[in-house]
């Protein structure tokens, strides 16, 4: 945020804080600013981008070392289809299940990101509420993320229907 919203800032166009809707100065209309969600997409996002990459990768190479790869390799298929066809669906079940657990640390961290970059959405509301002992505010935007976060849930049981028929309900 220092470097790129402030110290770099003529050059990048980012602002360190501004909401999505800027008020043109010549119309006088609210304007979409996209530019605004750059730099709380990237700090929200890259320290989870990075560990699924890493545990993407690792599954991966698990997998490629399996059996069937190797009779798929045999058959003479070709590696774009052995990776995409028979190894990212079996090595995609620890990935899916760790990015559904980010969701609770990306929900938490978007209260402080919220909060950095000057946004008022449900995290600044929360932190609000906090300070202002307002208990209704707190537990119904407790009662949100745990409605997103048990949805989330459900469908990744049923990614994993899709991805391996192993573990489908008869």
């Amino acid at each position: 945020m220092l470097l790129f919203g402030f110290i770099l800032s003529d050059y990048t166009g980012l602002k360190v804080v501004g909401s999505l809707y800027m008020v043109d100065e010549y119309t006088g209309k609210e304007v979409l600013q996209l530019k605004n969600l750059i730099l709380p997409a990237i700090t929200l996002g890259l320290r989870p981008w990075a560990i699924v990459l890493q545990l993407t990768r690792s599954s991966l190479l698990e997998v490629m070392s399996q059996d069937y790869i190797r009779t798929a390799k045999a058959k003479g298929l070709s590696y774009y289809k052995i990776i995409f066809k028979h190894a990212m669906k079996n090595a995609l079940n620890p990935v899916i299940t760790s990015i559904s657990g980010w969701l609770a640390a990306l929900m938490a961290g978007a209260v402080l990101v919220e909060r950095v970059f000057d946004w008022k959405g449900i995290g600044s509301a929360v932190v609000e509420a906090l300070d202002n002992y307002d208990l209704p505010v707190v537990m119904g935007s407790t009662l949100v993320f745990a409605t997103i976060f048990i949805v989330v849930n459900m469908v990744v049981d049923v990614i994993y229907g899709v991805l391996d028929p192993r573990v489908r309900i008869q």
